[in-house]
């Protein structure tokens, strides 16, 4: 869906400040939401695109003024309440008040590791043959779904380069279309298409800038 969330490109936001040797966490909280984010997304509720819906449908005023790891606490509380896995009221006093809802797998100390080496794969086989070869000029579909996509808007309507096919992989589009399992998992060919500067924002642009988009197949459509 197209939301705040979508900011590549746009203006207004000011600089990226890259901080000189930053840590991995700024506070003890924020290791403890990416193991509560991880072990529940282990748990076999949801997927990573569905996740990623979560934290992109946050209102915009939450989403702007939330931190990294507070757009991820506050979309996990999200899926769990729509799965009732825990309450509003839950969430509000800190304390478990109901029998907790059985779920398909528990990561546990033992198996984190081997769970974060192994990580969730995309790739899958694919029949069909693939639409677009290394050095075709395609155009990225200018669409504006109502759900989850991974076409940033800012390359939509716009030409540029394959320059490598990745095979068959899950569609996030397509993966979201259950919120409980067994998920659709529809398969698409992947690409990753390069666009230059001045073709995104215009003669005045960086002439050296280019930017660099893995697009699902039914993203993009051949220039003629």
């Amino acid at each position: 869906m197209n939301g705040v969330h979508d900011m590549g490109g746009q203006q207004g936001f000011g600089p990226v400040h890259v901080e000189k040797n930053e840590p991995l966490f700024h506070a003890d909280w924020e290791s403890r939401a990416m193991a509560v984010t991880v072990a529940m997304g282990a748990s076999g509720q949801w997927n990573i695109d569905l996740s990623r819906s979560a934290r992109e449908s946050l209102p915009p005023a939450v989403y702007l003024s939330s931190s990294y790891y507070e757009i991820w606490i506050r979309a996990l509380e999200q899926l769990m309440l729509a799965r009732g896995m825990v309450t509003q009221a839950e969430l509000v006093s800190g304390q478990m008040t109901q029998a907790p809802v059985k779920v398909n797998r528990v990561l546990t100390r033992d198996t984190v590791d081997a769970a974060l080496k192994a990580g969730s794969p995309t790739e899958r086989p694919i029949d069909q043959a693939a639409l677009f070869k290394v050095g075709q000029q395609v155009r990225a579909r200018n669409m504006h779904p109502q759900g989850h996509t991974r076409l940033p808007r800012y390359v939509r309507g716009h030409t540029g380069t394959v320059v490598r096919v990745h095979g068959g992989h899950v569609f996030p589009d397509g993966h979201t279309l259950r919120a409980t399992p067994p998920f659709n998992v529809p398969v698409q060919w992947l690409y990753t298409v390069v666009f230059k500067g001045t073709t995104l924002w215009g003669e005045q642009s960086d002439t050296s800038v280019e930017v660099t988009v893995d697009a699902w197949e039914s993203y993009l459509e051949a220039v003629a």
